[in-house]
């Protein structure tokens, strides 16, 4: 794995800026490098988990380690680091076997637990990357934009959206890559990597 960069200030204030400036870099480096893989990530998932009803949560819960691990040190290797990851939560889901006990489910209605909604901060820096995202989708070509809502925003099946649009898989493939591509230099001002064989 690669180091992150040291920008270590003074303060408070500095250590905010560090935060902010680590987050806005895994961020930048996760829609570079791991988002382009999720058709692979996905299809890895369905193929080794039964239950279909959990690929979108083990998805989550794969970016999640990912992005942990990258706060940390980015991995030289992103491909392989995912699918290890990806690889070892399904371990874990099967050793533990997902299994609560009716009477761990009572107990945690008696303790009263406040559910974890979030704080008004967090809500407002929502809204703005609501925006921030909106404005960049308005910013794509027509087309890859269409690719990009059906997709990812409606969550059809590029045969869907091939058939939708009357165009090939293919075709709805390159869009897809292109659309989110163009994203990411929009909404993180890097340009394009040059494009690594699988």
């Amino acid at each position: 794995m690669s180091e992150r960069p040291d920008n270590s200030r003074g303060g408070a204030e500095g250590q905010l800026s560090d935060v902010q400036s680590i987050a806005s870099a895994v961020d930048a480096w996760f829609a570079r490098e791991v988002l382009p893989l999720e058709a692979i990530l996905m299809e890895y998932l369905h193929h080794n988990w039964r239950n279909t009803s959990d690929i979108k949560d083990l998805r989550q819960d794969v970016y999640i380690r990912v992005c942990e691990a990258a706060r940390q040190k980015f991995p030289d290797r992103p491909k392989q680091f995912l699918f290890a990851i990806a690889r070892n939560l399904l371990i874990d889901r099967v050793r533990r076997g997902n299994v609560v006990p009716i009477e761990a489910a009572a107990d945690l209605d008696a303790l009263e637990v406040a559910a974890d909604a979030p704080g008004p901060e967090r809500t407002i820096i929502a809204r703005d990357e609501l925006r921030q995202l909106q404005a960049a989708l308005d910013r794509l070509p027509p087309r890859c934009r269409e690719v990009v809502m059906l997709r990812r925003v409606e969550g059809l099946s590029r045969s869907e959206i091939a058939h939708r649009m009357g165009v090939t898989e293919g075709t709805v493939s390159q869009h897809l890559e292109h659309g989110i591509r163009a994203l990411v230099d929009i909404l993180y001002g890097e340009p394009p990597t040059v494009r690594r064989k699988p």
